[in-house]
């Protein structure tokens, strides 16, 4: 039998980080699912879910990645996982948008509001700053489910916020009809 964690590394980003963690939890019978890596400035993130056989403990498991090198000055949670793992109908994507331009106090803020305001739900969002030499690059994907019959609205909504904050933006459909 097997039971499901969630795992949050957090920790000094380095080559093959990725690699081992998932290698280790190979070793220990593990099954990665959905899963997230980034880094956030020098800061390396991993959040997963991962179906383990049920004699590895949350506390076995967290103290096998703590002896990785990689993680030895890292943060790592080990929690039982139990919501549903299958994303719920506004947990899958219908829509990718991206926006870019010179970041300014507030834009992610109004942004994710003109989303909400016609009934979306942000699925994922990366963003990244870009130091250039006229300023802040903000560079944002949004991965979003929207109600049909609201799509064409949403999306302009999405792009007329962006466009008065001096942004482009631009959308396409991942999902089909």
């Amino acid at each position: 039998m097997t039971h499901h964690v969630r795992i949050s590394i957090a920790c000094r980003d380095d080559r093959g980080l990725l690699a081992a963690v998932a290698g280790r939890l190979f070793e220990l019978g593990g099954d990665l699912g959905d899963a997230s890596f980034g880094l956030l400035g020098e800061q390396a993130e991993l959040v997963c879910v991962c179906a383990m056989p049920d004699h590895q403990t949350a506390d076995a498991i967290r103290k096998a990645l703590a002896a990785l090198p990689a993680l030895k000055s890292g943060e790592i949670q080990v929690k039982p996982f139990e919501l549903g793992r299958a994303p719920t109908a506004t947990g899958k994507a219908t829509h990718v948008v991206r926006v870019r331009g010179n970041d300014r106090p507030g834009l992610m803020a109004r942004l994710c509001e003109a989303f909400g305001e016609l009934g979306a739900n942000i699925v994922r969002m990366d963003a990244q700053q870009l130091e250039r030499s006229a300023g802040t690059d903000y560079l944002m994907r949004f991965e979003a489910w929207i109600p049909e019959g609201n799509e064409e609205a949403c999306l302009a909504n999405v792009a007329n916020t962006a466009e008065s904050m001096a942004m482009s933006c631009d959308a396409e459909r991942v999902a089909p009809k």
